[in-house]
């Protein structure tokens, strides 16, 4: 039986020291953020930090984390991290307001219905072996980098199967790069919009060329009225209460959605598991194991993913550790009361997952990356919510799970990785939590690790 959080009895409130003159906690956030949130809970489950001007509160009470995604009279998306998302996907699902979320979401519901996932393993087992084709023993390769690709090239077969080249494909994930760099930056930093720079430029031409190039994609769908089973034609045939179509704007900016949900989020679950793998050799075994006595040396299916626990296990400890929406912002829209304070409208909040998930009187050994802790049960229900919780939750959460087991599933059983460099990951600024570059060596199982 799963068990439930029996965290702290009374949330405590804090204020986080070390504020600079003016710029209050951003060098930290900008230059060494997960060490910054690390130190919050000695200060208390709701710690104020100030970026900027600007006072926010960053919560890390699991019951806490709780009452603020599901309390929608109270809190609704906003602030400055929705302001500064919505420049780069539009107004889609992953940002619009408490008021619309409702209406999209159904608009996006069947794009994820379970009868297309046997199709969508298929696309992201044939797009690993695609990224993975090119490696060789001995050679060098960035996993972050090689995840983003695999991720990025899913989500646009996903969505998209027709009628878009290999060339603009690859447009696409190096705009998409470069914007998720930037929007994290700017969130840290507004200013930076203002100050010109090569940044400002590189930030402004991806961010044109992202827009162009989901907008040639939608009106070729458009123009040629083929039904080609992805989710771009299912999207075009969707028709609201009124009978009415989503309009180009309204399709590009769901498709933003879908690509940053496909692409980013996963890329980095896969990238964090294969260091995590690296770092742990008695894990690697164990799921080496299982991958051998499964699969036997064939390529890896949706199908075979009922006999994979352990692989499945290893997934969700990479979840807890390393939530790809690790913060999750939420902005009072009236006055309310946060574990007894008084909390103004307007004031912001950030949901600290990253932090909920290594609570030390929550979870054994809360830092320890141990999958068996799974199997176990002895993860409270409560206390690891990688996707979100209530209405908002994650629309992709299947999707993307299934994808990061697939592809590490694939990986794993043919290659053994060791990093180039025996620093630890220094994970990159951006708006999920990636670990950043990370060049491994590659080394192909043979048969006697069968």
């Amino acid at each position: 039986m799963t068990p439930h959080v029996t965290g702290a009895e009374e949330p405590r409130h804090g204020t986080a020291p070390g504020a600079w003159p003016f710029l209050g906690h951003l060098p930290y956030l900008a230059v060494r953020p997960l060490a910054f949130l690390d130190s919050l809970p000695d200060h208390g489950d709701v710690v104020r930090v100030r970026m900027g001007p600007r006072t926010v509160h960053v919560v890390s009470h699991p019951a806490l984390v709780r009452r603020v995604l599901t309390d929608r009279g109270s809190f609704d998306r906003g602030g400055v991290l929705y302001d500064k998302v919505r420049a780069v996907l539009g107004n889609g699902l992953a940002t619009c307001s408490n008021a619309e979320h409702r209406g999209q979401r159904r608009v996006l519901q069947p794009a994820f219905h379970h009868s297309l996932m046997e199709r969508y393993a298929a696309v992201m087992a044939a797009e690993t072996a695609v990224v993975t084709g090119g490696w060789r023993s001995g050679a060098v390769v960035d996993v972050t980098e090689e995840a983003f690709r695999l991720t990025t090239a899913v989500a646009v077969r996903t969505l998209f199967s027709a009628g878009v080249t290999a060339r603009a494909a690859e447009e696409l994930r190096e705009a998409l790069d470069v914007l998720l760099r930037g929007v994290y930056a700017r969130v840290v930093a507004p200013a930076l919009d203002r100050v010109p720079s090569p940044a400002r430029r590189r930030y402004r031409r991806a961010l044109a060329r992202w827009r162009a190039g989901v907008a040639a994609i939608v009106a070729a769908y458009r123009a040629t009225g083929v039904d080609h089973g992805d989710a771009l034609s299912l999207l075009l045939a969707v028709r609201d209460e009124r009978g009415r179509a989503l309009s180009d704007a309204e399709l590009g900016d769901q498709v933003a959605t879908l690509v940053l949900a496909g692409a980013e989020t996963t890329s980095s679950v896969v990238a964090w598991a294969l260091r995590l793998l690296a770092d742990h050799p008695e894990v690697a075994a164990r799921l080496h194991g299982e991958l051998d006595a499964v699969l036997g040396g064939r390529p890896v299916t949706g199908a075979d993913l009922p006999r994979l626990p352990y692989t499945g296990d290893v997934v969700r400890e990479v979840l807890r550790l390393y939530p790809p929406a690790w913060a999750v912002t939420r902005t009072a829209v009236r006055e309310t009361e946060l574990a007894g304070r008084s909390l103004p409208p307007g004031s912001l909040v950030i949901c600290c997952l990253y932090l909920v998930h290594r609570r030390h009187d929550v979870f054994r050994d809360a830092a320890r990356f141990d999958p068996g802790r799974w199997a176990a049960g002895e993860v409270p229900r409560d206390a690891c919510v990688p996707f979100g919780l209530g209405a908002t939750k994650c629309i992709g959460d299947v999707f993307g799970t299934v994808e990061a087991t697939l592809a590490l599933a694939a990986m794993a059983s043919r290659w053994r990785m060791t990093p180039a460099s025996p620093r630890p990951p220094r994970p990159v600024p951006r708006i999920v939590l990636s670990p950043g570059p990370q060049p491994m060596l590659l080394a192909e199982r043979g048969a006697a690790d069968h």
